[in-house]
């Protein structure tokens, strides 16, 4: 077993690399362009958000009043900011897949049976291409949500109890609702947040489990001591409230600043800070790069939207090519650039942007590195970018309810996945 040390820096290098690539500013920016203006829709599709009700037949079913209320918290949804918040799963810090999570609860009852949610539910892992979450409502009567497997909402991720994970008129609690913690958990909060939960749960006895890890519960008892649960089903503590943010872990870590935060987040945690400009490059060419060549340092840069050597007449660089294209060996130069295009040395990179649906950004990483004009070459850049546009296939046959379970993944590319998305210089817990 490793040390709890370990475990911890870990999952601080888990939650900022989540922070660097899961959640774009690109994204954040257009959501929040079209959230001010009061485009919610407009603003979900900014976050890839779907949104799967239709506010009319809401209306036919469970009247204006519901509507009203639905239509409200829309209206101040930060799509955005829920999907910084959403659990997920290692290594790669992918939203956790199959999972219905609760953001709102509408009454108690209704006269079509039981309480109406508001939830954000995630596709299963086979159909996950994008990243994408959707929004939909759900009462305890529905018994139909598609090939979604789990359509119920989940006990133990729930936001409904803490809205200001995706309301914007309650981000700003996240500093009170966050506890200092011990060991990361926010036991400090523990008391406050077990009683707002079996408040809202309308539970008679007092006991609530905190889930500390896969093997290990804790029974919280608000009653009396010695209290049981009258044979009841306990009620499960959120993790939300069990565990202190990822985001006040990593900027008392210093592994971020708050430039680097959701601005909700950041203003949140950091009252009256304002974020700085974007950095630039002194030489304004970022893409330069430097090559050790026959005893000389070269360069290699994207010009008219090509990666070419900077240093070699255009006869010489034609005789290298044609040296290569024989069986000898190229100038340094030519290696680099063909290393670069077969072996990018921010493949890694790519990848994360592309496993968290960011396509827009891998290619402008791609086009950063490479050049716009680029046309790339086989090697496990482009097997990375087909593989992509396959798995979006695979996600709108799902979301048409036309791919049966989805394809199981071979041990081979399990095994390809570990290796290329564990953090090197981290250890597994």
């Amino acid at each position: 077993m490793h040390p709890l040390t370990a475990n911890e820096d870990f999952r601080l290098l888990f939650w900022a690399r989540v922070r660097e690539f899961a959640v774009p500013p690109s994204m954040i920016e257009s959501a929040a362009a079209r959230r001010m203006v009061g485009d919610w829709a407009g603003a979900c599709a900014a976050a890839r958000v779907d949104v799967d009700l239709n506010l009319r037949a809401v209306g036919r079913v469970h009247g204006a009043g519901l509507v009203a209320q639905v239509r409200a918290d829309l209206r101040h949804l930060a799509p955005d900011l829920l999907r910084w918040h959403f659990p997920r799963i290692s290594p790669d810090g992918l939203v956790r897949p199959g999972l219905t999570v609760s953001l709102a609860r509408y009454g108690s009852t209704t006269h079509r049976g039981g309480a109406v949610h508001l939830v954000a539910r995630t596709p299963p892992a086979w159909a996950n291409a994008g990243q994408r979450i959707s929004l939909a409502l759900w009462t305890p009567s529905q018994r139909d949500a598609g090939l979604h497997p789990h359509p119920r909402p989940h006990r133990r991720y729930r936001f409904d109890l803490h809205r200001h994970l995706w309301d914007t008129r309650r981000a700003g609690e996240l500093p009170e609702r966050s506890g200092h913690g011990v060991g990361a958990c926010a036991v400090d909060r523990w008391i406050a947040e077990a009683a707002l939960l079996l408040h809202a749960d309308r539970c008679a006895d007092d006991v609530v489990v905190v889930r500390l890890t896969s093997r290990r519960r804790l029974l919280l008892n608000l009653g009396a001591p010695g209290a049981a649960a009258g044979g009841r089903a306990v009620p499960v503590l959120p993790d939300a409230a069990t565990w202190v943010p990822p985001d006040l872990r990593l900027l008392h870590a210093g592994l971020i600043d708050a430039d680097r935060l959701h601005p909700l987040v950041a203003s949140a945690l950091r009252p009256g800070h304002r974020p700085a400009g974007a950095a630039r490059t002194p030489d304004g060419s970022p893409n330069s790069r430097f090559v050790e060549c026959r005893g000389a340092t070269h360069r290699i840069a994207v010009v008219d939207g090509v990666l070419v050597p900077l240093d070699h007449d255009p006869d010489e660089i034609r005789r290298e090519e044609l040296l290569g294209a024989l069986g000898g060996t190229e100038l340094p130069c030519l290696r680099a650039i063909d290393e670069a295009h077969r072996h990018p040395e921010s493949l890694v990179d790519v990848r994360a942007r592309l496993d968290h649906g960011d396509n827009a950004g891998a290619l402008s990483a791609v086009e950063g590195l490479l050049g716009p004009d680029v046309l790339l070459r086989s090697g496990a850049l482009r097997d990375e970018l087909e593989t992509a546009v396959r798995r979006q296939v695979l996600h709108g046959l799902y979301r048409a309810g036309l791919a049966g379970s989805g394809p199981l993944p071979s041990t081979k590319d399990k095994i390809r996945r570990a290796v290329r998305t564990r953090p090197r210089h981290a250890t597994r817990p």
